[in-house]
């Protein structure tokens, strides 16, 4: 895992996603999950690219059954953007680094 990288767990999607102020950008994969691997090196780029201004976060949907139960998570990799701990996107799928990027710039000019 990057070290500009969160990695979220049961225990600590509390404190890291849904009581963090500010933007949070949470990737929930699974290890089986071929989308999920296909996306990662585009999780650790926007990563980077917005390090200072967003949060980027992992979730193992495996290991982490309560919360992703909790986010209503139905299809692998699921990507949510949350701004001061509310939901605002999420999107499905092994999804462009643009269509990533645009959710978090909408959050940002918000």
């Amino acid at each position: 895992m990057q070290n500009n990288i969160t990695n979220v767990t049961d225990a600590s999607i509390e404190a890291e996603i849904l009581k963090h102020p500010g933007i949070v950008l949470l990737d929930i994969w699974a290890t089986w999950c071929g989308p999920c691997k296909a996306l990662a090196p585009v999780i650790d780029e926007i990563a980077k690219n917005y390090a200072g201004e967003v949060k980027v976060a992992k979730m193992d949907s495996d290991a982490n059954p309560a919360s992703t139960e909790r986010l209503s998570v139905r299809g692998l990799p699921t990507v949510m953007l949350f701004v001061d701990g509310v939901e605002k996107a999420r999107v499905t799928g092994a999804v462009s680094k643009t269509r990533i990027a645009a959710m978090i710039d909408a959050a940002l000019e918000a």
